[in-house]
């Protein structure tokens, strides 16, 4: 059974492990492998350790749960930008989870959280330009492919990013 919650503290390690774990599987040929085989890992303790122990006031992380692992997790910035609202920043799924839902769900729960904050805000959220598997998914749910920007990326180097944008939060909730 999977479960959903506000992340805490005691859970930075878990989620630092799938990120990375999810950045080596699905970034692999965009990244550079000197940074997803290397320091990756470290690099999102760092992150999450930060995140966790030191939230920002508009941020919002959910963790989904399963027999006491994190098998998923979103982050999510409030009021981030002026003219898209908020930022979907992460939204990672154990890969052998995908495909149940998961994923929907904490979208879902974010946009809800948003929502509570800001009723009129947009959504929206950065996908690499060859992540096709997640494009795919961010249109079923409604999200419009807005335009194409290039990013630093953690790696050192950049990528094309596509923003992906709901305008209205009631058409993702």
């Amino acid at each position: 059974m999977i479960t959903y919650r506000e992340a805490t503290p005691t859970d930075a390690e878990q989620i630092a492990q799938l990120h990375s774990l999810s950045w080596q599987q699905n970034y692999r040929g965009i990244w550079r492998d000197e940074f997803l085989d290397g320091p990756v890992l470290e690099n999102r303790r760092k992150t999450w350790h930060s995140r966790l122990s030191q939230p920002k006031p508009n941020q919002h992380i959910i963790v989904a749960e399963s027999a006491g692992l994190v098998c998923g997790f979103s982050c999510t910035y409030a009021d981030e930008d002026p003219v898209y609202g908020a930022l979907l920043d992460n939204l990672h799924v154990q890969a052998e989870q995908k495909g149940q839902g998961i994923g929907t769900i904490l979208i879902k729960s974010a946009a809800r959280w948003v929502y509570t904050k800001n009723p009129q805000s947009g959504f929206y959220l950065w996908v690499l330009k060859q992540n096709t598997s997640a494009q795919k998914f961010y249109a079923h749910l409604g999200g419009v492919n807005r335009e194409l920007v290039t990013h630093e990326t953690a790696d050192g180097g950049s990528s094309e990013a596509y923003r992906y944008v709901w305008p209205d939060l009631t058409k993702l909730i």
